[in-house]
């Protein structure tokens, strides 16, 4: 058969894959090519710190042929089911442990917690295998994120269920444990067969960057005579895998085989007493490669991945007893000559040369004889490596620790409470709030209600960033540390509902009302009980900050009447009506006109009905009509009107104008075509074809969010909506989110942003529980009611079942069983049919449960929740934009669209 060039070029570009597929792909080699000897040493494995996880084992074994002592992996990880399966054939290396594995349906992220005896600032081997085998009767396996840390490591593809996978990763650790996480991202529940640590050593693996990390690709002995695995420990004092690439076989037909093998069984090598830090096993070094008869080279070229740098480490030992006879080599990596001077190889010596070179998507080599050589050139063993980029650094150490020891102490067992506490940020552990500056740190603490015994541990104090802690409704006994007044960045502390005695800390007394908001009620036996009573010197405070107010409102009284005076202007409509075109003051005979004598009545609300009109130069508008069974009376409709005219946001409902005449009061807003967030989330929108799809949604989150942000934090004084619900979102044509009805707000300014109402406002299944049964609006109260907007346009269900009992039947009962199971694929609205990213879906899940807490001070500001659902925005629209891209580049640009 004639070859043509096309066809070796095609064999060219294959023929590798299929021989050495590196940490993709590993067949499994048949017993009888191994060449390892049982050994009778069982405690050397562990003597160097192996850690060897049986995923799905019940009990601790030795493996016959390396010796190594293989532990279940029940002390490692916490839920998780545990399957048998056939391995895929017999196997010395893993046919035990593939015929095991552990599978995580209901966990979103579970974590393997390795503690290695040598202890952070070290570098060690990891090695993760999969072996699926149909466990779930699914012939392809699922795909999952796989983190090392609190960074990425990979994303698992589906893969052939009947094949096991490798990965392998060279670390070096900042931390004295190393957490091996696997994220479910919505293909389906992770699994996992086995896991290993083996430590290595500190000089060898260099890398330019401690921002990078090292991920085998290929280890290759270079000489070996065979296609499968030919050496791991005991050979190989790592244990790595060293797969063969020895091509001959293969390309004799042609005459074109590139390389041939050489070997020397006899040669004595002394890996142990080398002062080679690499250790390469004897086994692999006493085989070679050397060019062909007619070629002086040794050449390699192979592309990769384009999104990642590489590079490559060589492996020389000189085999053949030459006297009087030199073997010097030159090395060029693509392109590149790295070499100050050729090398001279040593007979028996083992030697690593590792350029700093690293290239993009491709590696070349080319070994050739230096001037001189009496010897054509060899190549023992060759590895490249992918750089991973890490850009994550862990949590503070020291905050890690901190945590840790809480859960130890309290025996804490939420779900989530795995892995680093704050990265990824969307996997943040349940109750915390955490800050990301050069390295993130615990800022806010929640375990309210979580069953809490003992006294109050004084590892809270080691906490030093923490501003908030919340350990309300809990069983905690004996009395307040001194530390809870020492801790400097403490601002919230909420301990209500506990059993704790004795008298409060002078410190303590001495921050609150200054720097911190204490919350003590329901300790009956506190020297100091009930959180409401206050020091003497907060009297004049109060008064003063009333006094305050009062000024504050009576200016913007007069700036009001100020700005109706000066800012009248008279023009006509086309129904030649005289409208006012500035702060427009309208008579009720314009409002008649405006509205065609109240024709089309497009909603109603607390005010009373709402009409649509059209005003000059046909533009709609929404007039509000103050009926006279209102809720809401003169005095709340005077400080709506005053508070609209000084109000301006883009997500805000604009108002065009007022009518205040007689008896007839208006309010008149820009018309929102697309109505309100409720009516495009009800029932009655069910049967719409056009469903709001996930994105819109997420921007309508964002677009709420910013508003409400601007009510609280970017009004002087501050302004709190009192009934934030979804029918007052509004929608322009461009569904765009607005703002309605806060003008029936508030105002105030004093220190801890509350009011104590006599007339609650709100809607009943939006309303602060806290403010319901307390009085005490704050804040917070808009933060728990916009918690279950999200929870809305998550679920796309009512907020209150159709039964009375609203305890049973509020959307939050319905949800929080869900998520405890770890089941957001069920919470999400089942009218997307799926069309979501499931990475999104549960980080504003997170975020709305963040908000809705029963105790107000366990909430986040608004603030917070908008830059979380900013970076949720940015991390939809980075996965719709690059749909396929690798995930550790879509993290990466999450940072960079959440900054827009």
């Amino acid at each position: 058969m004639k070859v043509s060039s096309h066809m070796v070029n095609q064999l060219l570009i294959f023929l590798p894959l299929i021989i050495a597929l590196g940490n993709l792909t590993v067949v499994a080699p048949k017993t009888k090519q191994l060449v390892h000897k049982k050994i009778d040493n069982v405690n050397q494995s562990n003597d160097r710190g192996f850690i060897s996880i049986d995923c799905g084992a019940t009990e601790e074994y030795r493996d016959e042929i390396t010796g190594i002592w293989s532990k279940p992996d029940t002390d490692f990880v916490q839920g998780g089911r545990i399957y048998n399966v056939n391995p895929p054939r017999p196997d010395s290396f893993y046919e035990r442990q593939l015929s095991t594995l552990r599978s995580f349906p209901v966990e979103r992220r579970s974590c393997y917690t390795l503690r290695p005896k040598q202890g952070k600032d070290n570098k060690y081997f990891i090695r993760a295998a999969f072996f699926h085998g149909g466990y779930d009767s699914n012939t392809q396996s699922p795909s999952f994120d796989l983190y090392l840390g609190a960074n990425l490591w990979t994303r698992v593809p589906p893969l052939n269920a009947s094949k096991y996978y490798i990965y392998d990763r060279i670390h070096t650790t900042s931390t004295d444990t190393i957490n091996v996480c696997l994220v479910n991202n919505g293909g389906g529940a992770p699994f996992i067969s086995s896991l290993e640590l083996r430590p290595a050593s500190k000089s060898s693996y260099g890398i330019a960057s401690h921002s990078l990390e090292l991920d085998s690709w290929f280890r290759q002995d270079a000489g070996a005579s065979n296609l499968s695995f030919n050496s791991r420990y005991k050979d190989d004092v790592y244990d790595r895998f060293w797969s063969n690439y020895n091509l001959a076989p293969w390309w004799s037909n042609y005459n074109l085989a590139p390389w041939r093998a050489i070997g020397n069984k006899s040669i004595d090598i002394d890996t142990e007493g080398s002062s080679d830090a690499y250790r390469l096993p004897a086994q692999v070094l006493r085989t070679a490669a050397q060019p062909a008869t007619l070629s002086k080279n040794i050449f390699f070229n192979w592309t990769f991945d384009m999104h990642y740098e590489y590079c490559v480490y060589f492996h020389f030992a000189e085999i053949q007893f030459a006297p009087g006879q030199r073997r010097m080599i030159n090395i060029t990596v693509n392109g590149e000559n790295f070499l100050s001077e050729p090398i001279t190889l040593q007979y028996s010596k083992p030697l690593t040369i590792s350029p700093n070179i690293t290239t993009r998507g491709y590696v070349t080599f080319n070994i050739t004889p230096a001037v001189g050589s009496a010897l054509p050139p060899i190549l023992n063993a060759f590895e490249i490596y992918r750089l991973t980029p890490q850009p994550n650094l862990p949590t503070d150490t020291g905050d890690v620790d901190a945590i840790l020891e809480i859960k130890g102490i309290y025996g804490i067992s939420r779900i989530n409470w795995q892995g680093d506490p704050c990265l990824p940020s969307f996997l943040m552990w349940n109750g915390l709030n955490c800050s990301y500056g050069s390295s993130p740190r615990i800022v806010s603490v929640d375990l309210s209600s979580s069953k809490l015994t003992g006294e109050i541990s004084s590892s809270f104090s080691r906490l030093t960033e923490l501003e908030s802690l919340d350990l309300s409704y809990n069983e905690l006994t004996g009395s307040l540390p001194e530390f809870l007044g020492e801790m400097p960045k403490l601002t919230m502390l909420n301990l209500t509902g506990n059993r704790l005695t004795g008298p409060i800390p002078q410190a303590l007394l001495q921050k609150w009302n200054k720097t911190l908001l204490l919350s003590l009620g329901e300790n009956p036996s506190l020297g100091w009980t009930g959180s409401r009573k206050k020091p003497k010197f907060v009297v004049p405070l109060v008064a003063s900050t009333s006094v305050l107010v009062l000024l504050i409102l009576g200016a913007l009284v007069i700036i009001w009447k100020l700005k109706s005076i000066r800012g009248v202007m008279i023009t006509k409509s086309k129904k030649g009506v005289p409208l006012k075109s500035k702060n427009r003051a309208f008579t009720y005979s314009e409002v008649v006109s405006i509205t065609d004598n109240f024709q089309t009545t497009i909603g109603e609300g607390g005010f009373g009905k709402v009409y649509l009109g059209t005003i000059q130069d046909n533009i709609q508008v929404a007039v509000k009509l103050l009926s006279s069974s209102s809720m809401q009376g003169y005095k709340e409709f005077r400080s709506e009107a005053q508070l609209l005219m000084i109000v301006h946001h883009r997500n805000l409902v604009s108002l065009v104008g007022y009518c205040d005449e007689g008896d007839t009061r208006a309010l008149i807003y820009e018309y929102m075509s697309n109505g309100n967030l409720h009516h495009q989330l009800s029932a009655a929108a069910r049967n719409v074809p056009k469903i709001l799809p996930w994105n819109r949604r997420l921007q309508i989150a964002v677009d709420a969010a910013q508003g409400l942000d601007y009510l609280h934090n970017g009004c002087k004084p501050p302004i709190i909506h009192r009934d934030m619900k979804t029918s007052n979102i509004l929608l322009d044509d461009k569904m765009q989110a607005k703002i309605s009805d806060f003008g029936l707000s508030t105002a105030f300014t004093n220190d801890s942003d509350s009011y104590i109402s006599t007339n609650p406002a709100g809607t009943v299944g939006y309303l602060d529980p806290e403010f319901h049964s307390t009085g005490n609006l704050n804040k917070k109260s808009d933060v728990y009611s916009f918690g279950i907007i999200l929870l809305e346009l998550i679920t796309g269900q009512p907020v209150l079942g159709k039964a009375t009992d609203e305890n049973n039947h509020h959307i939050l009962n319905w949800v929080i069983p869900k998520i405890e199971n770890g089941d957001v694929q069920n919470v999400v609205d089942p009218r997307l049919q799926g069309e979501f990213n499931i990475n999104t879906a549960w980080k504003i899940v997170e975020i709305a449960m963040s908000c809705t807490p029963r105790s107000a001070i366990q909430r986040p500001d608004i603030s917070l929740v908008l830059s979380e659902l900013k970076e949720c925005l940015a991390l939809e629209m980075v996965h719709d934009q690059n749909d396929g891209m690798d995930s550790l580049k879509i993290e990466s640009q999450i940072s960079e669209v959440s900054a827009r």
